[in-house]
């Protein structure tokens, strides 16, 4: 029998059945057992598409001064879930300390016992950020509207690992002294006090040297200029073996930043869809009648001073 040509989803319900040969519970539940976390441990944990490889270069740059020698940026902050698909070992020495790791998860699934930082991002933008980074990669581009894609990404709560469910966990963290919050949106308007504030919560020296240097490191022209590093390469590359997908597709997680993309490519009505789950699944239980009034809360609660 003549073997099948690599190829990408054309369908949602394809792109489910390729996400299932990456995401297998039992490996996942493997890998996070494999960690052990350490009081000094720091994982970045936003929901997909809301600033994690950002939080990565941040970090990575602030611990070690700016260290490029790497291939991924989750080859030297590995992403804990993944590890078995990529062959990572999450016990394996680090190239500086503290250690860090990157996850997805809700604070009711993260390991315990490390440091955390989340950043919050409009669903909307998340949810176009994501149509974007999968097609071309996992998803034949065109193939899959992005309403037809925000719609589902967006409705999968019945999984527990959802964009509303990952919000809830950690916000009802707010006030644990091992968790900093962060908004996206203030990420990209103060990008000198975030640097401050993680340099702050990782217990990282940090002087106007770093600072300037981090800046330009973690900037959106500087990720651009080096995106093969923040392309997902163990990633793509288990996905091309896995799924049988076209080698070297485009998986650049790096796109172009900033906020406001939802509103302005989203169908209006699946952007009025997406207001009215936020008004189901959040503003009864948190109180915040959208996400302006909830990244308002956010920027409120990381406004305090930094060192400079």
């Amino acid at each position: 029998m003549d073997q099948i040509a690599p190829h990408r989803a054309r369908s949602l319900a394809e792109f489910a059945a390729l996400a299932g040969k990456m995401f297998v519970p039992s490996e996942m539940a493997a890998a996070i057992a494999s960690y052990r976390p350490r009081p000094t441990d720091l994982i970045i944990s936003p929901y997909g598409k809301c600033g994690t490889t950002w939080l990565q270069q941040i970090f990575h740059t602030l611990r070690t001064g700016g260290d490029l020698d790497f291939d991924d940026i989750s080859r030297v902050v590995p992403w804990i879930e993944t590890a078995m698909v990529t062959g990572v070992d999450l016990e394996a020495p680090q190239k500086a300390a503290p250690r860090g790791y990157k996850s997805h998860l809700g604070y009711d699934r993260v390991p315990k016992g490390a440091r955390y930082i989340v950043a919050f991002r409009d669903p909307k933008d998340a949810f176009v950020s994501m149509h974007h980074f999968m097609s071309g990669w996992f998803l034949e581009p065109g193939a899959v509207s992005l309403g037809e894609f925000a719609l589902t990404w967006s409705s999968r709560v019945e999984l527990g690992t959802d964009y509303w469910s990952h919000l809830k966990s950690w916000w009802a963290e707010r006030d644990n002294p091992a968790v900093l919050l962060l908004s996206y949106e203030q990420m990209l308007a103060d990008a000198a006090g975030t640097i401050r504030r993680v340099a702050a919560f990782c217990g990282l020296p940090l002087d106007q040297r770093l600072l300037q240097h981090t800046l330009e490191r973690s900037s959106i022209g500087f990720m651009l200029e080096h995106k093969a590093k923040f392309d997902d390469l163990l990633m793509r590359t288990a996905s091309e073996r896995r799924c049988n997908l076209p080698p070297g597709s485009d998986s650049a997680k790096v796109r172009k930043g900033g906020s406001g993309a939802g509103r302005q490519e989203l169908p209006s009505e699946v952007a009025d869809a997406l207001d009215a789950q936020w008004r189901t699944l959040i503003a009864p239980e948190l109180g915040f009648a959208d996400y302006a009034a909830f990244e308002q809360a956010v920027r409120t609660r990381t406004l305090q001073p930094a060192s400079s």
